[in-house]
């Protein structure tokens, strides 16, 4: 379940326990709708997280039926080119900061995900959603496109599929999300904890040198030509593989025990 310790002002909970970071949405009344302050607060809350070295993987949930429907439109009406500038601007620095974040991200999607909700999940490093969940860039239907969470969107479903989503602002099923590669599970919501969990316990089995790694190496990749990017792979490799986790876990491969991870 979402946490309900509260370590923020309330629009966002925050709870650490045992190398796991859980950040959960808190304004179900609003259908967690993203405000000015609530991204404030998860970019602060990120920025928290980066520099915990005992951190070793997040959950991104939310409260109540809805996962996140989008930008509040209550705070987005009649504002000046600057403050739309400012709005937008916070809120594309704070999903970069997920590409950014060394440990791995996991979206738990119990249900409506639109717009700059529909973006915080495809800017998650993995997803699972309950079978109930829906997933949509419904802005075109109200005279503003979503240009902004399209960024996300295209680099983690095929082009045609966003581009539906995007022109017609039709929801998809969670069971369309996982067809395309938007989520990485679709299950019953009374399953939704323990398959997030499964990745949890995957991601701390392994050393969290490795991992911070491999996902910064592995966003750096995806925009270079495919020469350039064996030539980046090929450098964090190396440096991956002088490294004592590297020699611990080769190590105890060929004697066939549990290495004992470091960090360096």
């Amino acid at each position: 379940m979402p946490p309900t310790a509260i370590a923020a002002a309330p629009s966002l909970l925050v709870e650490s326990r045992n190398g796991v970071v859980y950040l959960s949405l808190n304004r179900p009344e609003k259908r967690n709708a993203l405000s000015r302050e609530l991204i404030s607060q998860l970019g602060e809350a990120l920025t928290q997280v980066a520099a915990d070295a005992t951190a070793r993987v997040v959950v991104l949930a939310a409260s109540g039926p809805a996962f996140c429907a989008g930008h509040d439109l209550g705070e987005m009406v009649g504002c000046s080119e600057s403050a739309y500038q400012e709005l937008f601007a916070l809120c594309s620095g704070v999903m970069q900061q997920f590409r950014r974040l060394p440990q791995p991200i996991i979206a738990r999607v119990q249900g409506l995900a639109t717009a700059a909700g529909c973006q915080l999940v495809a800017a998650c490093d993995l997803a699972v959603a309950a079978e109930e969940a829906t997933f949509a860039t419904p802005g075109v239907k109200i005279g503003l496109f979503c240009t902004t969470p399209m960024v996300p969107l295209v680099r983690a479903i095929p082009p045609k599929a966003a581009l539906e989503m995007l022109l017609t602002g039709k929801a998809i099923s969670a069971r369309r999300a996982l067809e395309l590669g938007l989520v990485n599970r679709v299950v019953a919501a009374g399953d939704l904890d323990a398959a997030v969990a499964e990745y949890v316990e995957a991601i701390l089995a392994s050393s969290p040198l490795t991992i911070r790694l491999g996902k910064a190496a592995f966003y750096d990749q995806l925009a270079l030509d495919e020469t350039t990017a064996y030539e980046r792979a090929t450098a964090v490799m190396i440096d991956n593989a002088l490294r004592h986790d590297a020699q611990e876990g080769m190590t105890a491969f060929l004697h066939k025990r549990r290495p004992t991870w470091t960090g360096e």
